[in-house]
């Protein structure tokens, strides 16, 4: 199989891969910037990355559209000038303010899901950054594409398909992944492909489509790529390497986790996520934690009913309280047995 890049409009990937963004200090400035500098497109998340700035507690969101700024312009620089983008769920209160901190910033593309990204185009309106929606079930394609068609006279400049084995949250139902999951999920990749090839046709461009969720190898690899798809997602196993964000504990639950101990867990976001089933798993789901601060971050969590602070959690989990956090990933983790770096990842992915 020829390997190589693809193109998503006047953007270059030397390599078919796109790092998953993984929010609260996991996907920041070094995980992107190496990636990216490898000749992949890599991802800075725009869910809590203000998390160490000394005024979060107090001033949330005016940290994190700081340090999102911050680390876009860094990984830029550090990549010597690769392809830079950014995850924004679209759930996330002050949706509008990182869109805005990210075309500001300098960012190559933004990549949203978390629900449907119907406003991005006019939310990027006068700035020159690519957009690309991620979706799972076909349905979602569909309804996307024609809305941004009709609406704004435009279509995305890359697609992600985000399959049922991801990490964090899910655009299935429990029932519908473990469904899919067990039967794979070729059939709905090639009927987006069709629904794509619609608006492919009518403006006249090629729009990459990458797939991501439970791709740990070169095996995965070659299997999406021979789907005809432009390159894969890949966000796990850049966890267990040297150059991630992420605290050396939350590294090291990666490495000793077991297939038996991942598995869906309940969100406050509203969708279920895939986690490790650690000891605050199964505390929360025997008993409802006390929370005195709401971050407001998710714009349908209530503090009142939600059954657990989803920030206070994964701020845990990315300081290397592992026990105590939510520690978000893909089903295949169980396979990383070792620290590497970005570099290595690639290679294996790509070549075996």
């Amino acid at each position: 199989m020829e390997i190589k890049g693809f193109d998503i409009g006047s953007l270059h990937l030397k390599k078919p891969i796109v790092q998953g963004g993984m929010g609260v200090g996991i996907s920041l400035s070094g995980l992107a910037a190496a990636v990216a500098a490898e000749g992949g497109l890599g991802v800075i998340s725009a869910a809590h990355p203000g998390f160490k700035e000394p005024d979060f507690e107090e001033n949330t969101k005016a940290a994190n559209v700081r340090a999102l700024k911050h680390h876009i312009k860094k990984a830029k620089a550090d990549s010597n000038g690769g392809v830079i983008g950014v995850n924004i769920m679209c759930a996330m209160n002050g949706y509008e303010d990182y869109v805005r901190a990210s075309c500001e910033a300098g960012a190559d593309i933004i990549i949203s899901g978390a629900g449907l990204p119907a406003e991005l185009p006019k939310l990027t309106e006068g700035y020159d950054i690519k957009l690309a929606p991620i979706i799972s079930p076909p349905k979602a394609a569909r309804i996307l594409l024609k809305l941004w068609d009709k609406r704004y006279g435009r279509t995305a400049d890359m697609l992600v398909i985000e399959g049922p084995k991801a990490g964090g949250h899910l655009g299935y139902s429990r029932e519908e992944a473990t469904e899919l999951c067990n039967k794979g999920y070729d059939k709905e990749i090639l009927e987006i492909k069709e629904i794509v090839k619609l608006y492919e046709e009518k403006y006249n461009k090629h729009i990459p489509i990458v797939f991501g969720g439970g791709v740990s190898g070169h095996e995965d690899f070659c299997h999406y790529m021979e789907l005809g798809l432009d390159g894969v997602q890949v966000a796990s196993r850049f966890v267990a390497t040297k150059e991630c964000d992420a605290a050396e504990a939350f590294k090291e639950a990666y490495i000793n986790a077991s297939k038996e101990n991942i598995g869906l867990v309940s969100s406050p976001v509203g969708m279920p996520g895939r986690a490790i089933r650690n000891s605050f798993i199964k505390d929360v789901e025997n008993k409802r934690p006390h929370i005195d601060k709401c971050y407001k971050c998710i714009k349908n969590c209530n503090p009142t009913d939600t059954p657990y602070c989803i920030s206070k959690a994964l701020i845990n989990a990315a300081k290397g309280d592992t026990e105590h956090g939510l520690i978000f990933c893909g089903s295949e983790t169980y396979r990383i047995k070792c620290i590497t770096d970005v570099k290595t990842v690639i290679k294996e992915i790509i070549e075996g």
